[in-house]
């Protein structure tokens, strides 16, 4: 069956894959709607109409990931993103450096990238042994649960979207200040450098993910507590070390932005809140991805919806414009959301039964664990 998921899973993403493209195909005049730059505005549709075939390579390498991970195989996703990802550094060096198409040979290389990742991975799951059993060729079968992966991915993708376009909306906010490039430039490498972070503990994400929803279904509740523990341990650890690295060498990571000392000063005085929004960042992760996994979704998704835009975007309104803090009133309206939307999902996590989904064609039922 896991194979049939697999299937109805690309499915769904390819038929997002198409809506989401046709907007993006509208990017630079919803831009100047949103009262942006017209010159900002063209630079980023441009950019967007090169990053375009890549999304589609990316909702499915995100699934065949999936099918991977619930297996417990690793190792070969190991390979199969540093192999992408050095000739992802070949081609972009070229492509922008090489050619005539300047900061939009990175978009397109990050989209050939990401079909090779994909293609890679296709062949490695289609003629690999270990798939024998999961994986028996396309099925018209997979149809047939498109409704009911629906019922799963639509709240988790809210959940997971909710939270992201909060950092993206900082970006339009930005775009709104006096002097917007210097502030649209300087919230941007500042999320850019959140997203960077937050990847070294996504995996842990996905991992309690997967573990809880494992051990959930095999009626391992105590085995599930212990997986989040051991997880949220490591990302604290591994936070530590990120915080670290960029409290003594922020002025070396802001070069490789930018080679102007005006932004490069601004980011060093950005640093401080940077460093308490990755250390709430890496801890709240592990808690969405206890709670994709234990089926929580649609729950998480009201908590984001209620901590980042009736409380952190609205705090971050009235410090960036009424108070005039600007950059730094966004992040820390910021870090009010994620500091609350942590506590939320820890208080869930503590207080919630953990139970187990089991969801068929004719039924969705939620069947209790004791724990």
């Amino acid at each position: 069956m896991l194979g049939i998921y697999l299937q109805s899973s690309c499915i769904i993403s390819c038929f997002f894959s198409i809506i989401i493209s046709i907007l993006w195909f509208y990017t630079e005049p919803i831009l100047i709607l949103l009262q942006q730059d017209a010159q900002i505005s063209k630079t980023a549709a441009l950019y967007i109409k090169y990053l375009t075939p890549g999304l589609f390579a990316y909702g499915f390498v995100q699934n065949v990931l999936r099918f991977l991970q619930t297996q417990s195989i690793l190792l070969p996703l190991v390979w199969f993103s540093v192999i992408p990802m050095g000739i992802h550094l070949g081609v972009a060096y070229a492509l922008v450096n090489c050619t005539d198409l300047g900061f939009a040979g990175a978009p397109l290389a990050a989209s050939i990238s990401l079909w090779i990742s994909f293609l890679s991975l296709s062949v490695y799951v289609f003629f690999a042994k270990e798939f024998e059993k999961t994986w028996e060729g396309f099925s018209l079968e997979s149809f047939r649960h498109v409704i009911t992966n629906l019922k799963l991915s639509l709240p988790s993708a809210a959940m997971v979207c909710l939270e992201y376009w909060a950092f993206e909306l900082l970006v339009l906010c930005a775009g709104l200040m006096p002097n917007s490039e210097l502030n649209t430039s300087l919230i941007a490498m500042c999320v850019n450098t959140e997203a960077i972070a937050y990847m070294t503990t996504y995996g842990l994400s996905a991992a309690a993910s997967t573990r809880v929803s494992n051990e959930l279904g095999a009626g391992h509740p105590t085995r599930a507590k212990n997986a989040m523990a051991v997880t949220l341990k490591l990302s604290v650890l591994l936070a530590l070390v990120i915080v670290l690295a960029l409290a003594f060498g922020h002025d070396i990571w802001a070069a490789s932005f930018s080679n102007s000392s005006l932004i490069i000063n601004q980011f060093a005085s950005m640093t401080p809140l940077l460093l308490i929004s990755i250390t709430i960042d890496s801890f709240q992760g592990v808690l969405s991805g206890v709670a994709r996994g234990s089926g929580w979704q649609l729950l998480a998704a009201w908590v984001n919806m209620g901590t980042f835009y009736f409380i952190g975007m609205p705090i971050a309104g009235l410090l960036a414009f009424k108070f005039k803090l600007y950059a730094k009133g966004l992040w820390i309206g910021l870090i009010c959301g994620l500091s609350c939307q942590a506590g939320v999902l820890l208080l869930i996590t503590m207080c919630r039964k953990w139970i187990k989904i089991e969801i068929s064609e004719e039924s969705d039922r939620q069947t209790k664990i004791i724990v």
